[in-house]
């Protein structure tokens, strides 16, 4: 018979398996490439004695807020990958090994590197027996030995070549659970789960990040389900449990609901920001690794490899050997599919609103607009949101003041963004002479000015298509004349 939570535990997984191999092995795949030289940057729980030097931290904590209601038991599951460091020897004509940097074979090149074998932690507790002092009891220790295994490399025949060799150090760690119920006229517990590594390296084994790597878990995030209990939302929690969310405390991870929209007996706390009921494109064909790129890309750039290129993706790793696969054997339909979907689509009924004119204030001008969340005001263009058709929306005044100059569409401005909230670009624009094409407002009631950079050679098309450049006003100063004159 199915159980439901466990099903709800199973969609969750395939969300936080995306979570857990995030910039597993990236994109073109092998070993030797530069992408692949630093790995592991999501959910990394370091020794606490080598947390100074690396940069990383030994504890992840998370805090949600649960409405236990028929609920009376916690079911959580830690996830993490351990590293296997693998090493590549060959057969010698006595029957002995030595290690080399790689193995040829027809099929394969193998090489080292750095395996991540997945482990897990599990608890299923009384809610009752997690609150208060009864909480200490209840801390969850794992402790994961040294370990070495050994895979024979045969040829077509069956003939032995060589063999790969993994080397596991060893990790423990704690999980430490607690629940407390809040104030309040409703029944709210709070419930907070911590991870912690404990493990104390050698002396000999060195400092540095490799070294900490070894001993340290990795992409970790935790699954949590209560059946019969209900938890909130921290990203957009119910009105009166505003306060109670605000007060949570999350270290290093970013808790959401999770399982299928509706339901609300499952939550996911990873290292990485996600909505709530984060769900895997139906699109996707599979597991990519190298979630920093869009897959159509990928799996064209993929398919695109050499053999010989190829070869070394096989021999780096299993995962990215069927990633290999997957784009060799991908259907033409699957690949047209991965083009891109549309999702926000309703249906109009009555009046066909297709052929209809633009209203005048709009007709004829450029393309859309600025991106989402912003408005231009009306005039020429054609913008995606018409703020006139949207009741709720603020007033965008056609010019601002800025250090006692009326600054609007026409006006030249120097860019001066600063290091509130300006990005890498922000910076490199800086002192950059502008012309603004309009003032615009957000949905959050905010003033922007969409310009375009002087001496940019796509100013045209930025014109003709409407995307601009967005600055506060604190982010730009009126040309004088005399900055005007070249």
């Amino acid at each position: 018979m199915s159980n439901p939570l466990e099903d709800r535990f199973e969609q969750a997984r395939a969300v936080a398996d995306a979570v857990l191999f995030e910039g597993y092995v990236l994109y073109p795949y092998r070993a030797s490439a530069a992408k692949n030289q630093l790995r592991w940057q999501f959910g990394v729980l370091v020794p606490p004695a080598q947390a100074a030097t690396t940069g990383e931290h030994s504890v992840q904590r998370t805090e949600c807020l649960l409405e236990p209601r028929g609920g009376d038991r916690l079911h959580a599951e830690l996830r993490f990958l351990h590293v296997r460091r693998r090493t590549v020897e060959r057969l010698d004509a006595d029957g002995g090994y030595t290690e080399v940097p790689e193995l040829d074979l027809p099929d394969r090149v193998l090489v080292p590197w750095d395996e991540g074998h997945e482990e897990r932690v599990l608890i299923h507790e009384s809610l009752d027996e997690l609150t208060g002092d009864q909480a200490a009891v209840h801390a969850v220790r794992f402790d994961l030995p040294d370990a070495v295994e050994y895979e024979p490399v045969t040829d077509a025949e069956g003939r032995t070549l060589g063999r790969l060799v993994r080397r596991r150090q060893r990790l423990t760690g704690e999980l430490r659970p607690q629940v407390e119920e809040l104030p309040g006229p409703y029944r709210v517990l709070r419930l907070t789960v911590s991870v912690h590594n404990t493990t104390t390296v050698p002396e000999h084994a060195g400092a540095g990040r490799e070294t900490a790597l070894a001993h340290s878990l990795i992409g970790t995030h935790l699954l949590f389900g209560v059946p019969g209990g209900r938890f909130l939302s921290l990203t957009d929690p119910p009105e009166w449990a505003r306060p109670a969310a605000a007060g949570c405390r999350n270290d290093r991870t970013w808790p959401v609901l999770a399982g299928p929209p509706g339901t609300d007996d499952v939550m996911l706390s990873s290292p990485i920001i996600l909505e709530d009921h984060p769900a895997v494109a139906e699109e996707s064909p599979g597991p990519l690794y190298d979630a920093t790129e869009i897959d159509e890309i990928l799996s064209l750039r993929t398919a695109a490899l050499t053999d010989r290129e190829k070869r070394e993706a096989r021999g780096t790793d299993a995962r990215a050997a069927g990633v290999v696969d997957l784009v060799d054997d991908m259907p033409e339909a699957v690949r047209e599919r991965l083009h891109g979907a549309i999702r926000g689509l309703r249906e109009i009924t009555g009046e066909d609103t297709a052929s209809a004119p633009l209203p005048a204030a709009t007709a004829g001008g450029p393309g859309p607009g600025p991106g989402p969340g912003l408005s231009l005001p009306q005039g020429p263009g054609h913008p995606w949101w018409d703020p006139a058709q949207d009741a709720g929306a603020a007033e965008v005044p056609d010019v601002v003041v800025i250090d006692g100059e009326r600054v609007g569409a026409g006006s030249r401005v120097r860019l001066t963004p600063g290091a509130r909230r300006s990005d890498a670009q922000d910076a490199f624009l800086h002192g950059r002479h502008a012309t603004v094409e309009a003032v615009v407002g957000d949905l959050d009631g905010e003033t922007h000015l969409a310009v375009v950079v002087d001496d940019d050679p796509g100013t045209d098309v930025r014109r003709a298509q409407g995307r601009f450049l967005y600055f506060r006003p604190d982010e730009v100063a009126p040309l004088k004349e005399r900055e005007e004159t070249p």
